[in-house]
This record gives C-alpha cells, structure tokens and sequence, in this order.
C-alpha cells in the first residue's frame, strides 16, 4: 500500500514539475492594451519619419518612454520570459525595430519613404504578433514569437 502511495505521489510530482517548465504567463487585459496603443502611436510616429526628426522628437521621445514602462511591467509577471524578450528588443537601439528605427531617424534627420514603408511593416508585424500572443497564448503565436526574437 505503501509504495502505491509513494508511486502516486512520484507520479503527480513529476506532472507538476513538467508542467511547471512550460508555464506561460496568463491573458493580461492591461498589456494587450498597452500594446495595441503603442502599436498606434509607434506607427503614427513612424508615418512622419520623411521629414525632419527634431519636428517629432517629443512624440518618439514618449512612445520610447511608453515601450520602456511596459517593458518593465512585462519584466516582473511571472512566466514572462518570452514577452519581455520580445520588448527587450523593441526598445533596444541596436536592434532593427522601433528603437532603432527612431535613433536612425534622428541620426539622418529624415528617411526615405521607401526605407520607412519596409521598416513599418516589420515593425508593424512585431507588434501583431506580440498582440496575438497576448490574446491567443497558444503554441502557433509562441512559436512565431520565438522564430522573431531569434533572428
């Protein structure tokens, strides 16, 4: 009876471990909204990036403060870690998306249209699939989230 008992308490251990690895944090009302009006604002901001830089630096100076506020707010909920991936990058300047799309801007004072449509609609795809991960939390729209933070 003994080791039935042990068996059974071994057996729903070890689900709870592995079921522990592939947590993933729950539907946040607050971040889904926050993401969806960055996603406004970064584009709208992006939409002005043919003219001059200093016409529009107090609008990117608030969405990068925005992204940064979310990002930290991402950074502390629990089984987050892909999320606050997929941030890290959005506000980092090194990186090929919105922070660095705006140290860009302000290093050439204006970009072409041709350069600003192709960065829009990566920039835009980030955000989409940030927003579908938010909603969805399925392994279709983390994988996807995956595949970017990987490139």
């Amino acid at each position: 009876m003994k080791t039935f008992q042990f068996k059974i308490a071994l057996f729903t251990f070890l689900i709870l471990q592995g079921c522990q690895a592939i947590k993933t944090a729950v539907y946040d009302q607050y971040s889904y909204q926050k993401t969806t009006e960055l996603k406004v604002e970064t584009l709208l901001a992006i939409e002005n990036a043919t003219t001059s830089f200093e016409e529009h630096q107090q609008m990117v100076e608030k969405v990068l403060l925005d992204m940064e506020k979310l990002k930290e707010y991402e950074k502390n909920k629990p089984n987050n870690e892909i999320t606050f991936s997929m941030w890290s990058i959005m506000t980092d300047s090194e990186k090929n998306l919105v922070a660095g799309f705006f140290k860009r801007w302000k290093e050439k004072q204006t970009l072409s249209p041709a350069f600003v449509t192709e960065a829009k609609k990566q920039i835009e795809e980030a955000y989409d699939l940030l927003i579908e991960y938010e909603v969805k939390k399925d392994k279709t729209s983390k994988d996807n989230l995956l595949a970017l933070i990987s490139e």
